[in-house]
């Protein structure tokens, strides 16, 4: 399958399944990435803006580290620790669920369909955010950077967790906020959504910029913001 069926904008209702990523997707949790890694460059006697460091951390994390090293001549593995100590302090009210992703967690569980997730971000971290927001009861599944699978955008977590639940890949859809995510999804054969903007001519199949919009067109109804 190389891309959704034309009448998907029309039937986009049709699909039961949803294979989220986490940061940045399900969760807000960039601007706290991005608050720790400053706090760890201060740590260092070093310093750097907030919107920088959050779109360098939105690439990945590795990519932060490395960037952030070579900018300012410190040792990686002492950016790592930096950052990992504040960040291990932050309080889960500081990673709040996006707007919206409950009520479509919950629409996706109302209907016989299944939510998943396959992420870069470790299970017990991705554990801890759910539990926090009471979010857990509706996943069937995880795949985290702990399962060992090839980072996206290889499809091979994508694969593995749809032949585990036996899932149609027509009826299956991936949400997420980076192009990775789009080239992983699209290589598994799914429909892809992307929260956010296009960039670097990745398409999407659908993009949106809140939830309440992704709600509409699974649900097919006109006015959600009573669900939301």
């Amino acid at each position: 399958m190389d891309k959704c069926p034309d009448n998907f904008m029309r039937e986009v209702n049709l699909f039961r399944n949803v294979i989220w990523d986490v940061d940045g997707t399900l969760f807000d949790t960039y601007p706290a990435i991005a608050k720790a890694f400053k706090a760890g460059l201060n740590d260092l006697g070093k310093d750097a803006p907030l919107i920088w460091i959050e779109r360098l951390a939105k690439q990945s994390l590795g990519h932060c580290v490395s960037t952030l090293a070579d900018q300012f001549q410190l040792s990686a593995p002492d950016i790592e620790q930096a950052f990992g100590e504040h960040y291990d302090s932050t309080m889960p009210e500081a990673l709040p669920p996006f707007p919206g992703v409950i009520a479509i967690c919950k629409y996706i569980c109302s209907i016989g369909g299944k939510n998943l997730i396959v992420t870069h971000r470790g299970r017990a971290g991705t554990a801890e955010l759910l539990t926090a927001n009471d979010m857990a009861l509706y996943f069937a599944d995880c795949l985290a950077r702990d399962d060992g699978y090839p980072k996206k955008p290889h499809p091979g977590a994508f694969d593995a967790i749809i032949k585990t639940h036996n899932l149609r890949r027509e009826e299956t859809m991936t949400v997420g906020d980076r192009d990775i995510d789009m080239l992983a999804g699209r290589a598994a054969g799914v429909c892809t959504c992307l929260f956010g903007s296009e960039s670097d001519g990745v398409v999407a199949d659908l993009v949106i910029a809140s939830f309440a919009e992704l709600f509409h067109h699974l649900a097919g109804i006109e006015n959600v913001a009573h669900s939301i």
